[in-house]
């Protein structure tokens, strides 16, 4: 790694000492400084494009150039006539002024190429072909070159470090808006203009009378010959592994007119490469159409679904199935309907061993081993339709209807060096209805008025089936501990009397939440508006769960339990609650903008109403509460801001920590709720500033986050050995968490060199074996890069990610630290063979054992006669050094965990592409 980060300087000096750097100033007739003015410099021999500029604020701009070349620049500005003058470089700085005159006949000169970059207001355009080398495929390689823009590790689109929430193509959503899912299948030769649509807006009634900066949305322009053809590519591969024969089938295929469009994605494959994982399926539906402006009140409906499966790179073997369709179609200028169908399916076996170190020796908690062996079965579907209906600007009208349902099971097979041997078995088959209608509505120039509802059905049915092997000629596990969940067993009124103990557990969980407001804004001028908010939250949840035991001869038995709480009562196997809440609540907010600056305070007034009812109790909490807000943007510049919030806001948990019977989360960790359990009250603060300077090619944010919690609901836990018993409380002591992020980004000629910075605090309270902890968690990151961005040379990117993460437990510490350097690496040779490979080494150092180590290296090599060709060959091989596992460390609030991970073996693949 050390020699690649000399390569790396030395290509750095080299390429700095063989270019010298035009500077100067572009101005009107009268001496005014031009900014956002285009220069571009045309090698004069070769007719390319070799470098290009933007003027700043002072009408400056910058070219960095080879010496001993003549170059044409050509300069230009909207409304004035453009200028065209020949220059000849040689070993030293030029400085080169420019004056431009208006020109209402516009006889510019003809202007070769496009610019790379341009701003257009809120707008930032880039040229797609001024950025490619010949080695890019999907769009993802092409978002990856952009100045301002990053692919993070989850694979979402960043831009000045916001996420893109919403993705178009051609003016049209592109599966409902999802980036990660255009990134990893358009292809790059399809794509002309990315347009960068800072400030977004999806309704333009209310452009004007919100703050809309953490919107940012991308729409994707196809080159001409696009449309109304279908174009995209067809993937076919084989190839080998230790164990099994591999396959790997993808068609992408896309249809874009001036009326419709039809996008098709498909993927049969048992190499683990998909689109779209699990989670993301479980996350997908986003775009804006949520309420415009949060209320303050955030309620939890839980998730009773297998949110823990297994991250598709953690997995021993993997097969998956995709077929997704996305259309839209516009019968008239006002009317735009559009959805799309996914059904995916996934088959993973998973290994994974763990050491495990509870957070206090005096506690009495031992040390635990495990060997777990799993196998996860996943299908999921979902499908979503959508209207919009704009006779004209007035007046719009937006309707959604999102379905998703699921059948998911894990089954594991633990071996523990404390319980022994364990079998679980987890099933659900939740589904989901969720409906959104809005309306917009502009009465005049003075008067706006906006209908949104939300309206969601959910059903959640959980199963946990739990075999433990109750074998005295076992001795996998110490009498003692094995005596600890007989304990247990005998609390929950367990027979004991058998051979093993087969523990099950049923739950349903339904949920009915409607979320509703109207919005009225009055402008005052064109400085200022009022925006009045009357609205309501109301929710109803109901949850039944039962916990019983299959005996030796097959027989059901419904156990009586023993186990009291900390008041002396005993807690039933069953529950059977119905939660209600209702907030109805009316908002205030003045937003006026003086200079530079726009404020915008408010407040909300929350009516709220708590409900529930169990074991023919009932427990009711009315309260009022006012929420304040204040939020402060200052616009120092087109390209750089600051932005200052403040907000107060209540949340409220869900039915199933309200629930006071016990519930099965695994056979060693049983909970049970508080029936008066209150909400909890947070202050938050943030601070955004960023900075996209093209005259330097620099680009900068930063964001801090504070947050203090008041009234939290907290767990308080009791270990029996390994077997731990919750409940939930409302903290008396405040949480507080605290977030700094930043990255800087500057261009030298042909390199890039970036650092972004990460540094993390958060303090929890908890109560263990009825002792009070306070965990202090501090994580500092650091990850610099250096990438090269050359048009005909191969391309090189470096990055280090190093990371220390210190938990403070109370009698316990730790400390994590994490080297992980990475080299990038490919090549677009004799215009017809891709090259490319990517190599990571990770070591990770808990201060206790040796330090822990693995290597990932995949590469890839493909042939095809020409850029226009439509075959291609490729051959790509992942793991090529046959890795078994990764290692990682962690902590939380209770314990220090110690993983190895198993994956997949090295394997090899041919694979064939047909691009339509």
């Amino acid at each position: 790694m050390r020699n690649i980060v000399l390569l790396m300087l030395l290509l750095v000096t080299s390429v700095a000492s063989s270019q010298i750097t035009v500077r100067g100033v572009v101005k009107d007739s009268i001496g005014s400084p031009l900014e956002l003015a285009n220069i571009i410099a045309i090698n004069k021999e070769t007719q390319a494009m070799a470098s290009y500029a933007i003027s700043n604020d002072k009408g400056q701009y910058k070219l960095d150039l080879d010496k001993s070349k003549v170059y044409i620049l050509q300069v230009s500005y909207i409304g004035m006539k453009s200028v065209s003058e020949e220059l000849s470089t040689q070993e030293d700085d030029i400085s080169k002024d420019f004056t431009l005159q208006y020109d209402n006949a516009l006889d510019a000169v003809e202007l070769t190429y496009e610019m790379p970059v341009t701003i257009k207001g809120d707008t930032l355009v880039y040229n797609a072909d001024s950025f490619k080398d010949g080695s890019e495929r999907k769009l993802e390689d092409v978002l990856k070159k952009l100045p301002g823009v990053e692919i993070n590790d989850d694979g979402q689109i960043e831009v000045e470090g916001k996420v893109v929430n919403k993705l178009m193509v051609n003016g049209k959503d592109f599966f409902d808006g999802d980036s990660k899912l255009a990134t990893k299948n358009i292809p790059s030769n399809a794509v002309d203009k990315i347009q960068v649509l800072r400030n977004y807006s999806e309704v333009g009634q209310l452009s004007g009378v919100q703050n809309n900066q953490d919107n940012v949305a991308i729409n994707i322009k196809l080159k001409e010959g696009k449309e109304n053809f279908w174009f995209g590519d067809v993937t076919a591969g084989v190839g080998t592994s230790p164990d099994k024969e591999l396959y790997l089938v993808q068609p992408k295929l896309f249809y874009y007119s001036p009326k419709y469009s039809l996008n098709v994605i498909g993927d049969l494959n048992n190499i683990g490469e998909v689109a779209l994982t699990n989670r993301d399926i479980r996350n997908f539906g986003g775009g804006f159409r949520r309420p415009s402006q949060s209320s303050g009140t955030n309620i939890n409906l839980g998730d009773n679904g297998l949110g823990g499966l297994t991250n598709l790179g953690n997995a021993q073997d993997i097969e998956t199935k995709l077929a997704a369709g996305n259309f839209s179609y516009s019968p008239n200028k006002a009317l735009d309907l559009s959805g799309f169908l996914i059904y995916n399916s996934s088959r993973l076996r998973t290994r994974e061993e763990s050491f495990i170190r509870y957070i206090d020796p005096d506690l009495g908690i031992p040390n635990e081993e495990k060997v777990q062996t799993g196998r996860e079965a996943t299908n999921q579907g979902i499908a979503k339709l959508s209207a919009t209906y704009k006779p004209n600007f007035n007046n719009q009208l937006d309707y959604d209807l999102l379905g998703r349902i699921s059948n998911d099971s894990e089954r594991q097979s633990e071996v523990s060096s404390v319980v022994g041997n364990t079998n679980q078995l987890n099933e659900v088959t939740p589904f989901s209805i969720n409906q959104n209608l809005n309306y917009y509505y502009t009465l005049d120039e003075k008067n706006i008025f906006a209908l949104e509802a939300q309206h969601l059905i959910k059903d959640e049915d959980p199963f946990y089936n739990a075999l433990l092997v109750n074998d005295p000629t076992n001795n996998s596990a110490p009498q003692q501990d094995q005596d600890a969940f007989d304990n247990t067993a005998l609390a929950l009124g367990f027979d004991r009397d058998q051979f093993g103990y087969n523990l099950n557990q049923n739950r349903r969980i339904k949920s009915n939440q409607l979320d509703a407001k109207i919005d009225y804004y009055y402008i005052l001028n064109n400085k200022s508006n009022i925006n009045l908010t009357f609205g309501t939250i109301l929710s109803n949840q109901k949850f039944n769960s039962n916990i019983f035991q299959f005996l030796d001869n097959g027989s059901y038995f419904d156990p009586v339990a023993t186990l009291t709480d900390s008041d002396g009562n005993i807690l039933l196997n069953q529950n059977d609650t119905e939660y209600n809440f209702s907030d109805v609540y009316l908002g205030f907010r003045y937003r006026v903008k003086s200079g530079k600056f726009t404020i915008t305070p408010g407040f909300s007034l929350h009516a709220y109403g708590n409900r529930n009812i169990q074991y023919g109790e009932e427990y009711k909490d009315n309260f009022f509460r006012v929420l304040p807000e204040f939020e402060t943007l200052i616009q120092f510049k087109k390209s750089e801001s600051l932005t200052f919030r403040y907000n107060m806001s209540n949340s409220f948990t869900d039915v199933t920590s309200l629930a006071e019977g016990l519930v099965l989360n695994s056979f060693s960790n049983i909970s049970y709720g508080n029936q008066e359990l209150q909400n909890s009250l947070s202050h938050n603060l943030s601070l955004r500033y960023f900075s996209f300077n093209l005259f330097n090619y620099t680009n900068v944010f930063a964001i801090a986050n504070y947050s203090k919690n008041i009234d939290q609901i907290r767990s308080t836990t009791n270990f029996d050995n390994v077997i731990r018993t919750s409940s939930f409380f409302n903290s008396n002591f405040a949480d507080e968490s605290a977030t700094v992020f930043g990255r800087v980004e500057r261009t030298f000629k042909k390199i890039r060199a970036r650092l972004g910075v990460r540094f993390s605090y958060a303090k929890q309270n908890q109560f263990v074996q009825d002792i009070r902890t306070v965990n202090e968690n501090f994580t500092q990151s650091y990850t610099p890069e250096l990438r090269t961005n050359f048009r005909e040379a191969p391309n090189v990117r470096l990055r280090y990610a190093y990371s220390i993460t210190n938990n403070d437990q109370g009698a316990t510490s730790t400390r994590f630290v994490t080297n992980a350097p990475s080299v990038e690496f490919d090549a677009y040779l004799w215009k017809s063979v891709t090259f490319r490979t990517d190599f990571t080494y990770t070591n990770q150092d808990d201060g206790v054992r040796p330090s822990q180590s693995f290597q990932t290296w995949d590469a890839s090599l493909a042939y095809r006669k020409d850029k226009d060709a439509k075959w291609e060959y490729e051959v790509k091989a992942s793991n090529l050094l046959d890795i078994d596992s990764n290692v990682n460390n962690s902590a939380n609030n209770i314990s220090v965990f110690n993983s190895e991970t198993f994956i997949q073996p090295r394997f090899v693949t041919f694979r064939i592409i047909y691009t339509l």
